[in-house]
């Protein structure tokens, strides 16, 4: 057994608290939000069931790690309802309008810049006649 594998490796959940796996090696019945999700199911308020765990060079612990839910505890992604809808289109409005010259832009607004490109950079961006 490596030493990186062996430091994954802790089903007992003695080391971390709960059931460590290595990457990709996770038992049945355990899946992601992302899994869950293709799915079409939610955790559903259930806790962190286990945690699957891999060396990453780009984390500055050095370690990458995805938490693990039940499958058999998950349930059914909620539907959309027109209230739901309408808050969410909303809400992606006022990200694509700009606060300076209060168009829709297209695009979410960068938040780095705070108002939509032509506006940040009117020297470079003209408008056509």
């Amino acid at each position: 057994m490596s030493p990186a594998f062996g430091r994954c490796f802790d089903p007992t959940g003695a080391r971390y608290g709960i059931p460590t796996y290595p990457w990709r090696l996770a038992p049945d019945g355990y899946l992601t939000r992302r899994q869950l999700r293709a799915r079409g199911l939610r955790p559903g308020g259930q806790p962190v069931a286990a945690q699957v765990m891999r060396r990453s060079s780009r984390r500055k612990a050095g370690v990458a790690i995805a938490y693990l839910y039940r499958l058999d505890l998950a349930q059914p992604v909620r539907p959309m309802t027109a209230g739901r809808a309408r808050a969410l289109a909303a809400a992606m409005r006022a990200r694509r309008t700009c606060p300076q010259c209060a168009r829709d832009a297209g695009y979410c607004i960068p938040r780095s810049l705070g108002t939509c490109v032509t506006c940040a950079y009117p020297d470079t961006y003209t408008t056509a006649a």
